[in-house]
């Protein structure tokens, strides 16, 4: 059973920066491709930002330009760097494969004050 842990959110102030990480246990990330997600509140969760095994990163067009994902297989883990933060920005962050998802984690809350 893979569990996936994300870690790195917190409060910042709009137009700050926040690195953001995923680790798994229990199975390995390298051969999936992976997303990084949020759910503001009362709205769906969305993916923002995904890294393929094959294939270009995508990013939501909301987020293109200010997040940046990217994937250290050594580590196991997966990473959402995220510059020029908007308070629509706020929300739990989660990651998760792109299909056939493993179970969610308990996300990371990201809070930007303008």
């Amino acid at each position: 059973q893979v569990q996936l842990v994300e870690s790195g959110g917190g409060l910042v102030q709009a137009g700050g920066s926040l690195r953001l990480s995923c680790a798994a246990s229990g199975g390995t990330l390298r051969i999936n491709d992976m997303g990084w997600y949020r759910q503001a509140p009362g709205k769906q969760r969305e993916l923002v930002a995904s890294i393929p095994i094959i294939s270009r990163t995508f990013y939501a067009d909301s987020v293109k330009g200010r997040f940046t994902i990217s994937r250290d297989n050594a580590r196991n883990t997966v990473y959402l760097q995220m510059n020029s933060l908007k308070a629509e920005d706020t929300a739990v962050y989660y990651c998760n494969k792109l299909s056939s998802f493993y179970t969610w984690g308990q996300g990371t809350q990201v809070t930007v004050s303008s």
